[in-house]
Formats: structure tokens, sequence, C-alpha cells
């Protein structure tokens, strides 16, 4: 089976504003979807912040993720399907798009040990 990675992409700022019960059931979603037959491998939340951003061969770091948008990675599963077909219908109930969140689907290539 091939590896797939889905990125979730939002603005924070949304979550933030919710009740904290809201918030406490939005997070529950996320988790049984990850539970759920997904073939998840791993996952992680990322902090609520916009981490750094390095480039250049004399890396010049400055604030994340970019200075144009609102939307951060905000978190990520590692999932396994046959093919991008597969991956998509696994992905396409996330609770993510119920709130108004971007998902990217990247093909994970192995690299040799």
């Amino acid at each position: 089976m091939a590896q797939f990675l889905l990125l979730l992409y939002g603005d924070p700022s949304r979550f933030q504003a919710m009740p904290p019960d809201q918030q406490q059931a939005a997070f529950g979603e996320y988790m049984r979807w990850g539970r759920d037959g997904k073939n998840v491998l791993g996952s992680n939340k990322l902090f609520d912040e916009p981490g750094k951003v390095l480039r250049g061969t004399r890396p010049v770091v400055t604030d994340g993720p970019y200075g144009e948008t609102k939307e951060w990675l905000g978190g990520y599963y590692l999932i396994e399907a046959a093919n991008y077909d597969e991956a998509l219908q696994r992905v396409a109930d996330h609770p993510h798009l119920k709130y108004d969140g971007t998902m990217v689907l990247r093909q994970v290539e192995p690299l040799p040990r």
C-alpha cells in the first residue's frame, strides 16, 4: 500500500473563538475520525502558532507561515491507501472540511535507508 500525508490548514482564530465545550467537541470529532478505520499510521496536532520559516543557503529565519496568509498548517495524518482515488475516498469525510479548513493530500515517496 502507498502512504499519503494529509495536511490540515486553517485559520486557528476560528477555533480560538469557539466556546471551550465546542472546541472539545470539535477535537473529539478529529480524534474519532483518526480511530475509525481510515488506515491512519500516525497523526499530530501542531501548536497554535505559526512556527518559523527558513530560506536560502545561509538561512534567513522569519515567522511563518507566510506574510500573505492567515491559514497555518495545524496538523497532519499519515494514512495508507492503494492509490490517490482510495486515499481521497478515505479523507472525504474528515471533519476539518466542516470547519472550513483546507486539506492537502500528498503521496509519500519512501527514501532508501
